[in-house]
């Protein structure tokens, strides 16, 4: 056992340390939003080309030839032929992080900017965004009914006039509402410390730590031990890598054995976030942890995803993590669930439209789709046929829709992998130019390809998701394996 565990750990060394440092910095995405990576260093997978990896969300028409364009590479400006484009995000801080766009609303005097860390209101004076105080949260969803201004966030709405009153608002409960959680959710927040606010994510940042100090003072103890005998064969000074060996042992063991059930629980819970174990919680309710960030009256905290207002009906259709759900602006009746679930990835609502009176167009991982919310027809826009429900439970489908457009003459939609795509015609989307290629990545979104595994992918291919159950159950015997070693060789 004792050899078995210095050599898995030994091999895993490299493997834990990135897990646990992209880990940590996973836990702090504003306060590490400025931090650029150049993307031209890492695989070509990651490089920008023909609008793909979510490059653009969509865009919108402000004037009879100004278009804005939007998504994760900011906001820019243009026309109807693409003749000039021009960076449009003066007034936001520095990072990519921070110019993260998910949605671009025009009211009659004003334009909003719906972003990863609040909202944004342009100063056409000064010609420059400027930020709204109400809330660091991210802006999901701009709508508008009459001079009402309807914000969507992950888990409330909130109506305002003047941009300085903001009321904020708890939806009601869908019917049939059992109180209950997925389990994704409940080990998404215990692995990440969110279940217990900020002392919970500063709790896991130390966890994350501690993992790196083990690492480190394991392979330390490895290696000092031959490092000595060669310097007592050449009768050099060791007492300082004598002492560094003791106190590697020593604390390797204090705070191994110690907080093993805190690493076992990280563990077990990182590997249920990714597949393929994943597929085995997908779809399970659990109920609500008491005193934690999940026991909350809120049905729909963390929930909400895409709002529209319907004019024409008076009503708000929400897509949710649960489905798509309607309700009477008034807000006093419980949510109802549409006739029919559109089917949507689990990575949320990419593209919600409506097109006409009862008819949406919704787009996620799973395709783009037509929807008639009277009748429950599904239409898939891309294959032009009527949907036929898949067989797999991969929860992506053959077009990976991650934004659309239809301001530039035709139809548009951009999948994640392979760019902007064509729907109705045969015209191309223009060129992606160089300035907005050579955008960079956030250090955070570097850190979500390490810690998942995904930047592996270039080389071992689709087997890169065998690497986190094999990974966590080697560590799982590390850990046993070692205090079983504790036990009976130092108690």
């Amino acid at each position: 056992m004792k050899k078995y565990h210095k050599w898995f750990s030994i091999i895993l060394t490299v493997f834990i340390l990135l897990i646990a440092i992209s880990g940590i910095i996973l836990n702090h995405r504003q306060g590490l939003s400025n931090i650029n990576v150049n993307r031209n260093l890492l695989a070509k997978e990651y490089h920008y080309y023909n609008w793909n990896n979510a490059s653009i969300k969509s865009s919108l028409k402000i004037n009879s030839d100004s278009i804005l364009l939007y998504g994760n590479v900011g906001i820019w400006l243009t026309d109807s032929t693409f003749n000039k484009i021009y960076d449009f995000t003066q007034g936001f801080p520095k990072g990519i992080d921070n110019k993260k766009i998910y949605k671009i609303y025009k009211t009659n005097n004003k334009l909003l900017a719906g972003t990863l860390f609040g909202l944004y209101i342009y100063d056409y004076n000064k010609e420059q965004w400027v930020k709204n105080s109400f809330t660091n949260n991210v802006i999901m969803d701009i709508a508008q009914k009459q001079d009402t201004v309807i914000l969507l966030t992950r888990s409330f709405l909130y109506k305002t006039v003047d941009f300085k009153q903001f009321n904020k608002i708890t939806l009601p409960a869908p019917k049939g509402y059992n109180n209950k959680v997925g389990m994704f959710k409940t080990l998404w927040v215990i692995h990440s410390g969110e279940i217990y606010g900020k002392i919970g994510i500063l709790f896991t940042d130390f966890i994350g730590f501690v993992f790196i100090f083990l690492s480190v003072t394991g392979i330390m103890y490895w290696l000092l031990p031959k490092y000595v005998k060669k310097s007592l064969s050449k009768n050099k000074k060791i007492k300082r890598k004598i002492k560094v060996s003791r106190f590697s042992l020593k604390w390797h063991n204090k705070l191994g054995w110690s907080l093993i059930v805190f690493l076992i629980i990280s563990t077990i819970t990182g590997m249920f976030l990714r597949p393929p174990f994943l597929i085995a919680i997908a779809n399970k309710q659990v109920n609500k942890i008491p005193y934690t960030e999940l026991d909350t009256d809120n049905a729909w905290f963390d929930k909400l995803r895409r709002l529209i207002y319907d004019e024409n009906n008076d009503k708000y259709i929400f897509a949710t993590i649960d489905g798509l759900f309607t309700s009477e602006t008034t807000l006093n009746d419980s949510l109802l669930s549409v006739n029919r679930q559109v089917p949507i990835s689990v990575m949320g609502v990419n593209v919600f439209k409506q097109i006409d009176n009862h008819i949406l167009l919704i787009g996620s991982f799973e395709g783009l789709f037509l929807y008639n919310e009277q009748t429950g027809y599904i239409f898939d826009y891309i294959e032009k046929t009527k949907y036929i429900p898949r067989k797999s439970r991969i929860p992506i489908g053959r077009y990976m829709v991650a934004g659309f457009s239809n301001d530039f003459g035709n139809e548009y939609f951009f999948d994640f992998d392979k760019g902007s795509t064509p729907i109705s015609s045969s015209t191309p989307f223009f060129n992606m130019p160089k300035i907005i290629k050579d955008q960079p990545m956030s250090l955070w979104n570097l850190a979500l390809e390490f810690h998942t595994m995904r930047i592996w992918n270039t080389i071992i291919g689709n087997f890169y998701i065998l690497l986190i159950p094999l990974i966590g159950l080697s560590l799982l015997f590390i850990f046993i394996s070692g205090f079983v070693i504790w036990y009976k060789v130092h108690r």
